[in-house]
């Protein structure tokens, strides 16, 4: 049996993990819960996986909690806060800690669970495009491994198995165009919220299903892909492919291509990132490709998704620029499900900022210069959308946990 902890348990990523852990109780069981304001969906969870600690970030909220959770046989731990996130990824004999945390929010609890010498099932992409030149030093340093779980990059490792060093040639991304694919550019700037947060294929988050919208969300993937696999920008690519069928491909050196396939379920990738190396049998849907029908591919449109060469030239930048990038993506989308900017202004506060940021220390910079430029970005996003005040430049907006969005 594996002992896990589950950061953003209330989020898509966290619910479906604890959907795994409930069909197979004897081989996942949950040491540590974290989430972010959602305090009847945590308490539930408390109160059916028994763990031994939990956390909710939203500190105003721990006493509706503990009101909750109530009195039990077993009594967790129960904390609050940024600290209480990162307690939770550390503690105890968890062996794997599932990061569903949305955003750069995740990027120290990260942190704290590698140092604790955990294994770490990533679902937040952002930990490794923000920190990347700290993260994977320290994933080396503690000898922990880093297994992707969403659904793109899984596909890309499940593929790798059994290729040998120096046999990857090129990673092909498969996207699925998100809520706009079919729009003509000239339609967008009439998007609507409403508009961009109805995905064609995945249930998620309203963040990362805008993150779609533009396809930011491909070129952030682009740049994960280079710190998890190692290869140059050059050698990587978008494709958009309607289905969802094909997860993504590489090809190698003799120019065999190889897929992962199946239906859109990121309980797969989940699964594969709690259970490697091994497979578990399952019940579910298999895939049936003449049910599938047709597999169709095309080149993403650059004009109409110019946040895939915005995320190009941050990732070839290196340094700080992608934590910039990162930064400044979830601040003016933020503002755009507020709706206080339109759909069209988030590549173009993004491309301000990231134009505007000379501060790089590109060889190596350190935590410090990460969570710095972090910061920074964000503010010059509310200042250049004209929603700022003098107050943001000491609190800026931060994401909080998958749960609340």
């Amino acid at each position: 049996m594996k002992l896990i902890s589950i950061l953003g348990s209330t989020g898509s990523i966290g619910t479906q993990t604890l959907d795994i852990v409930n069909q197979y109780p004897d081989k996942f069981r949950v040491v540590g819960l974290a989430a972010g304001s959602n305090v009847t969906m945590l308490a539930q969870q408390v109160k059916q996986f028994k763990p031994e600690i939990v956390a909710i970030r939203d500190e105003t909220k721990l006493s509706e909690l503990l009101n909750a959770i109530g009195s039990m046989d077993s009594q967790p731990i129960i904390l609050a806060g940024e600290g209480g996130i990162c307690e939770v990824a550390a503690y105890g004999d968890s062996e794997s800690v599932v990061t569903g945390i949305v955003g750069c929010a995740g990027l120290l609890p990260t942190i704290s669970a590698i140092k604790a010498g955990k294994d770490i099932a990533l679902a937040n992409k952002e930990t490794l495009i923000a920190g990347g030149p700290v993260v994977l030093p320290l994933v080396e340093e503690y000898g922990v491994k880093l297994l992707p779980a969403d659904s793109e990059h899984s596909a890309i490792f499940q593929c790798l198995q059994g290729v040998p060093q120096g046999g990857l040639r090129k990673i092909i991304l498969t996207a699925s165009g998100g809520a706009f694919r079919d729009w003509p550019v000239e339609k967008l700037s009439s998007v609507r919220v409403e508009d961009a947060i109805k995905h064609p294929n995945w249930s998620m988050g309203r963040k990362i299903t805008v993150d779609s919208a533009t396809m930011m969300n491909k070129g952030l993937e682009v740049i994960e892909a280079h710190y998890l696999f190692g290869l140059d920008y050059d050698r990587i690519e978008p494709v958009i492919h309607p289905q969802s069928i094909i997860h993504s491909l590489i090809e190698l050196q003799d120019t065999s291509v190889l897929a992962q396939l199946g239906w859109p379920d990121m309980r797969l990738p989940l699964l594969y990132a709690l259970s490697w190396p091994d497979r578990i049998y399952t019940d579910w849907e298999r895939l049936d490709l003449v049910k599938a029908g047709n597999l169709t591919f095309k080149e993403p449109d650059r004009q109409k998704y110019p946040c895939i060469d915005l995320a190009y030239a941050a990732g070839r930048a290196g340094g700080a620029m992608p934590a910039v990038l990162n930064a400044a993506n979830e601040q003016a989308v933020a503002l755009f499900l507020d709706e206080k900017i339109g759909f069209l202004d988030i590549p173009r506060l993004i491309e301000k900022v990231c134009d505007n940021f000379t501060n790089q220390n590109n060889a190596n910079p350190c935590l410090e210069d990460i969570l710095a430029a972090d910061k920074w970005a964000r503010f010059e996003v509310i200042q250049a959308s004209g929603y700022g005040d003098d107050s943001m430049a000491e609190n800026p907006t931060i994401p909080v946990l998958a749960n609340s969005l």
